[in-house]
This record gives C-alpha cells, sequence and structure tokens, in this order.
C-alpha cells in the first residue's frame, strides 16, 4: 500500500511489478496525469481513466451526446481540468503509445443520493422531505437527465479490462433509462413514502445567490443529457444497465435506514438550500 502522491513510495511498493489494468479515478488535473504517466510507462498493458461526461459541450448543440461530441466547458474548472488530462493522455498514446482507455461517467449513484441540489454523499435532501420542508428543483424540472447506478456502470467498465481494442478509444457508461428532474426528485419522496413540497427555481437565479453552484448547475445540470450508448455496447457485446431508478434509489435509501451515521446532514448544503429559498420568495 501506498500513496499516489508520493512517488517513491509508490516505487518501492511496486518494485518490478506490471499490471495488465490501472485505474484512476483520483486524477483530476495535468499535474496527476505526468504523475501517472511518470510512474506507469511500461508497466501497464491498459491504463484506464476516469473522467467526466460534463466535460461535453455545455450548452450542448445538440441533447442526444455521443463519444464525438465536443469537449468544451467554459463553466466548471473541473471539467476543464479533466478535458486536460485526457487531451494529455491522448498525446500520451499518440507520441509514445501509452496504452490508455478513456472512461466518460455522468451521475453515477449507490450510496449517494444523485440530486443536482441538496448535497453529495449526506442526508440533507432526505431529511428535509421528512420534515416537511421545502425542497429546490432547478429550472422548472422538465430538462432530461440519466442517472446510472454504479453496479451497471461497473459491468460496462469491466468490460473494457484488458480489451485491446478500448486502446485510444474513448467512452461513456450511462443508463438508457431517461428522466425528468421532476421524476428524479419525485421517484426519491415517493420512495420514502413522503409527499415534496418541491420549489422550481431558474437556474440562473440559484448561481446567483449561491456561485458555488455555476460549475454544477450551469456546466451540467442545467442542460438536458440523454448518451448514446451505442459504441460501450459495441465495444462490450451484451452490455446493458438492468437497475432502473425506482429499484436503485430504493436500495439507495435502504443503505441510510441501515446505517444511523449516515444519516449525516450537512448543516452548510442546508442553510444554503434555505438562503436560495429566501432570496427567491423575495
Amino acid at each position: 500500500m501506498a500513496d499516489i502522491n508520493r512517488a517513491e513510495e509508490v516505487r518501492a511498493a511496486m518494485g518490478d511489478m506490471r499490471f495488465d489494468v490501472i485505474v484512476d479515478w483520483v486524477a483530476y488535473a495535468p499535474p496527476d496525469i505526468e504523475r501517472d504517466l511518470a510512474l506507469f510507462r511500461g508497466r501497464a498493458g491498459q491504463y484506464i481513466f476516469i473522467s467526466s461526461a460534463s466535460a461535453y459541450q455545455k450548452p450542448p448543440a445538440h441533447y442526444v451526446i455521443t463519444e464525438s461530441t465536443p469537449l468544451h466547458n467554459p463553466h466548471w474548472e473541473y471539467s476543464r481540468n479533466k478535458i486536460a488530462c485526457e487531451e494529455r493522455l491522448m498525446r500520451a498514446f499518440r507520441e509514445e503509445g501509452f496504452p490508455v482507455t478513456i472512461v466518460r461517467p455522468s451521475l453515477t449513484y449507490d450510496p449517494q443520493l444523485p440530486i443536482a441540489l441538496g448535497g453529495w454523499g449526506c442526508y440533507t435532501l432526505c431529511d428535509r422531505l421528512k420534515a416537511g420542508r421545502p425542497i429546490i428543483i432547478h429550472g422548472d424540472g422538465s430538462s432530461l437527465w440519466v442517472v446510472t447506478h454504479a453496479e451497471d456502470f461497473g459491468r460496462g467498465l469491466l468490460g473494457l479490462f484488458g480489451n485491446p481494442a478500448a486502446l485510444g478509444h474513448a467512452f461513456h457508461i450511462t443508463s438508457d433509462e431517461v428522466l425528468t428532474w421532476n421524476q428524479i426528485y419525485g421517484t426519491i419522496a415517493e420512495a420514502m413514502g413522503i409527499e415534496a413540497r418541491v420549489v422550481h427555481i431558474p437556474s440562473d437565479f440559484i448561481v446567483k445567490v449561491a456561485p458555488n453552484l455555476t460549475g454544477t448547475l450551469i456546466g451540467d445540470k442545467a442542460w438536458s443529457a440523454v448518451f448514446d450508448n451505442t459504441k460501450i455496447k459495441t465495444w462490450v457485446p451484451g452490455f446493458q444497465c438492468v437497475i432502473p431508478f425506482r429499484e436503485g434509489i430504493r436500495r439507495t435509501l435502504a443503505g441510510f435506514e441501515a446505517d444511523a451515521s449516515r444519516r449525516r446532514v450537512d448543516e452548510a448544503v442546508d442553510k444554503e438550500l434555505d438562503m436560495i429559498l429566501e432570496a427567491w420568495q423575495r
């Protein structure tokens, strides 16, 4: 075991080992890629970089996204850094044969609630629903989105492992189930046996009140996004997402209910939602 950010520690732990597949989930900016290139050149049969579907063009020219959709996101530094990582890796592939495969998840969930507003990895949204407090859905809630259960994502990812035809290629791996944001939040409330108090607020207004949400909204979830999964299904024959959201979210909620320590309310998120609601009411 070693800390990936401590190069000598990693080299000592690896010794002369080689790897069939390396998957990096924690590379967020070009220096992380330079670190990995220095560490893993000549050691990997395949290096899989976990990028992000938020790297795709925002605002989109078309709501159906393929792997050839341009990568361009002026609204979110996170996405721009992922794009820069991809560009550096593809240059390494072209110039030195570095065996990269790029994977772009969209909103993938299992222990977390796959939501746009209400926190990530916390119970804040559910706590508000239980207390009968209002929740926010950006826009009118009718834009299209896709959420993917982690088990389904994993099926596609594993199908790329050791696949020589995947080298030098990028893939997104998402569900084919398309939902509106009203349906996403409504399904969560329904699974809890609660009728949600929803307040629809324009995304532009939300980010004026809470600028830190600009990336995740204007740089991502404010736009309709439907993913054409033809490519992953071609490279991984038989791949199909099989967990519908109505089932997956019940698993997520059951996980919260089974472990009281996970029912954490993020006070900062809670206050931010109230601040946005109060500003909208004014």
